[in-house]
């Protein structure tokens, strides 16, 4: 049997020319291949903001153990159950200093509106660790539910009597050597003060010029002279005395608040909606599920805070139809409401009890302030 021939001559079939657009093509996906397999892995400068847990203030929360308990609790609660809820809202970060978004998750997000991209610095100054941005996010809330608990109590017609105390001391700031944690500061240049406003605003006035401040320390009265020293604070001078001051408040009523792995000041005005739903008879939200959020001091004053767009899509997708957004932020919302909700401003708690008030009786809510100036919406 032959296997070949020695004479024939095999001629092989040419090969097809591929076209010069099938080059271009696969070199094309080629590069697209590498450019994404690099972008998988190349550090990002952003981070994601994107909506949080929900949580009614009305109702419970996990504490620390993994025990689901009352969000709020005051005792002799006169509360009826609610048949609505009153929700706080929140932002979670993805990214951090340690592992930052890969670019193909920004480029998911920056399409999500939902979801925003930021500059790391934004959010994770540069010099501070997460560790250490968790803590400070941790006193900010502590503050707050104090804050939220006195102007609840206030708007109830209690007496709620405040201190001004000194929390932390620059080692290398004017008042150095001078004063001491837990001072309270009863005066400045012989005039009462009862706020840390009182305090900076007097300062600032004085252009750097030395105050004396009247301080108790561990029950006894004394004074002591301070030279304030000009400052840059986020590309402004400033005449600062070298101290983080806080506010302590003797509280006549025993108000917890129980929260776990949430940390800044934004919960504050919810918070305060919440106790005054625990202690007042009846049910303030007339059945309707209401969100909201925004800081709040000791006087009722509600202010701004971050990332209320995600906070908006955050509360529609919990199934809240009314939302009440800080007055303040009102440029960030106008333009971005999600369909389904209908957004009340709102600058102090009065405005928000007011708001809460028409909702739950059906009364004019054409007559409430939108951020828009403009009459809201229906859902």
């Amino acid at each position: 049997m032959t296997l070949f021939d020695e004479n024939v001559s095999v001629v092989p079939v040419p090969r097809r020319q591929r076209s010069r657009s099938t080059v271009v093509g696969v070199w094309s996906l080629t590069v697209s291949v590498l450019v994404l397999l690099v972008l998988s892995f190349l550090p990002s400068p952003y981070v994601i903001q994107q909506p949080g847990p929900v949580l009614n203030t009305l109702g419970t929360s996990t504490d620390a153990d993994g025990n689901e308990v009352p969000l709020i609790t005051v005792p002799d609660e006169k509360d009826t159950p609610s048949e609505g809820r009153l929700d706080l809202l929140t932002v979670q970060i993805n990214g951090n200093r340690e592992r930052t978004p890969s670019w193909i998750e920004l480029a998911q997000a920056w399409f999500d509106p939902s979801r925003a991209v930021v500059p790391l610095d934004r959010i994770f100054p540069s010099g501070q660790s997460t560790e250490q941005r968790n803590t400070e996010n941790a006193a900010l809330m502590s503050d707050s539910q104090l804050e939220a608990s006195a102007a609840a109590l206030r708007q109830l017609g209690y007496t709620v009597p405040q201190d001004v105390v000194v929390g932390t001391i620059d080692d290398s700031g004017a008042s150095a050597g001078v004063l001491e944690l837990g001072d309270v500061i009863t005066s400045l240049n012989g005039q009462p003060v009862a706020s840390v406003t009182d305090i900076r605003s007097a300062v600032q006035a004085g252009g750097g010029a030395p105050v004396t401040l009247g301080i108790d320390r561990g029950g006894a009265q004394s004074s002591v002279s301070v030279t304030p020293r000009l400052t840059d604070v986020d590309g402004q001078q400033q005449w600062l005395l070298g101290v983080g001051l806080t506010l302590t408040f003797d509280l006549p009523v025993d108000v917890k608040i129980q929260i776990n792995n949430v940390g800044g000041p934004s919960a504050g005005m919810m918070f305060a909606l919440g106790i005054i739903d625990k202690m007042s008879t009846g049910d303030l939200t007339g059945g309707q599920h209401i969100a909201g959020t925004g800081t709040i001091d000791a006087d009722g004053n509600v202010g701004g805070i971050g990332g209320i767009r995600q906070k908006l899509y955050g509360a529609r997708d919990a199934g809240a139809t009314w939302f009440l957004a800080p007055q303040s932020n009102c440029d960030e919302v106008v333009g971005h409401v999600p369909d389904g909700i209908r957004v009340f401003s709102v600058s102090t708690l009065q405005d928000s009890l007011t708001a809460l008030e028409a909702i739950r009786d059906g009364g004019d809510l054409d007559a409430l302030p939108t951020c828009d100036g403009t009459p809201a919406s229906g859902s």
